[in-house]
């Protein structure tokens, strides 16, 4: 590992998330190595940086030299084994969400970077929206009380395009479910302001998705936390044309707030004992994609604090033990599901071909 001040980084999956963090690592570090099953756009996000192109994994991580970081952006269900296979290179490891398809593989990841003395990061960067900042912070205070029940609304658009521009997506294997892919960010923030979660009843069904994905568009599902507390999820991506609400609402014992917007941007609705949140930031815009949007454009807080962490003895914003209880909840939720998808075709074969 380098002792310089200036950090190397280097990114597995190169498709669209992975652009996101290429705009950011010239601010904290330079990037230094990109990896992608298609050399053409580990190649593509490489030349801007000067940085080395590579079509595996193991082969950056053996030729590439001291690399500090790598960010794992591939597809969902590589997680796991990219980032144990980065740390135990002796890599500090960031992982984009979910950190993996199974609460198993994320426990393999967290002693994968005990064992090499690494750091694990995940990123869950709508924790730093500026009304979730702040509710989390009233919340922290005591300023609510005792939460007695919340109530997540994720009402997103994809259409059929977004699966078929890239074949991992929505496969059972690979990408895992809406919940992991659109919503883990959303889940996250439910542990985050309400805590664990010890039961769920779900229901959902594939409406209009049933050429591009292996599970559901969309579900309903009733929670309990450890706490007593209550929580109910309503998520679908059938929302007519475009994305329609992210919205998280907390009933409490000395207040009610909503967090609301496309995207958990905005402070809607707040009555609260004796207080009032007021001076918040403007939110960043919302990531851009073509012809779909996703969740808050916070990577550079995400990278911000990776900084901190490694350089200057900061706290992590988000470690590997709530990256693993997201996907803890998300088990929990499909584990009981009324309803039993069965894949409408397999490109299992396609994928093992390009795998990184």
């Amino acid at each position: 590992m380098t002792d310089s001040p200036s950090l190397r980084f280097a990114i597995v999956g190169c498709g669209r998330i992975a652009n996101r963090h290429a705009e950011h690592v010239g601010r904290f570090g330079r990037l230094v190595a990109t990896c992608d099953p298609v050399l053409d756009r580990a190649e593509k996000m490489a030349a801007p940086h000067g940085a080395c192109a590579y079509a595996s994994l193991a082969e950056m991580l053996t030729a590439a030299g001291d690399i500090d970081v790598v960010s794992v952006c591939s597809p969902n269900g590589l997680h796991a084994e990219h980032s144990i296979a980065a740390l135990q290179a002796g890599c500090h490891v960031l992982c984009e969400k979910p950190m993996a398809l199974t609460a198993d593989d994320c426990g393999a990841m967290i002693q994968a970077a005990e064992r090499a003395n690494r750091r694990l990061f995940v990123v869950k960067q709508n924790r730093f929206n500026p009304p979730v900042a702040a509710v989390k912070k009233v919340i922290d205070e005591g300023r609510l009380g005792r939460i007695f029940s919340v109530q997540l609304n994720c009402f997103w658009n994809r259409r059929a395009e977004y699966y078929l521009n890239d074949p991992w997506k929505g496969t059972s294997e690979l990408d895992g479910g809406c919940l992991y892919t659109q919503f883990s960010h959303f889940i996250d923030l439910l542990y985050w302001m309400a805590g664990d979660v010890v039961s769920a009843q779900a229901f959902a069904d594939n409406f209009c998705h049933q050429d591009t994905v292996d599970f559901e568009d969309c579900g309903v599902v009733a929670l309990r936390f450890r706490s007593g507390a209550l929580g109910s999820i309503h998520f679908t991506i059938n929302s007519y044309q475009r994305n329609m609400e992210g919205s998280l609402t907390i009933f409490a014992e000395k207040g009610t707030v909503k967090i609301g917007g496309q995207y958990l941007n905005e402070l809607e609705y707040q009555q609260i004992q004796d207080f009032e949140i007021s001076g918040l930031a403007p939110g960043k815009p919302a990531n851009q994609y073509g012809h779909y949007v996703g969740s808050m454009s916070n990577h550079d807080e995400v990278y911000g604090n990776l900084v901190d962490v490694l350089q200057h003895g900061g706290v992590i914003a988000t470690n590997g033990y709530e990256g693993l209880k997201t996907v803890e909840i998300i088990e929990k939720i499909y584990e009981s599901i009324r309803w039993n998808p069965v894949p409408s075709r397999s490109r299992l074969d396609t994928l093992i071909a390009r795998s990184v």
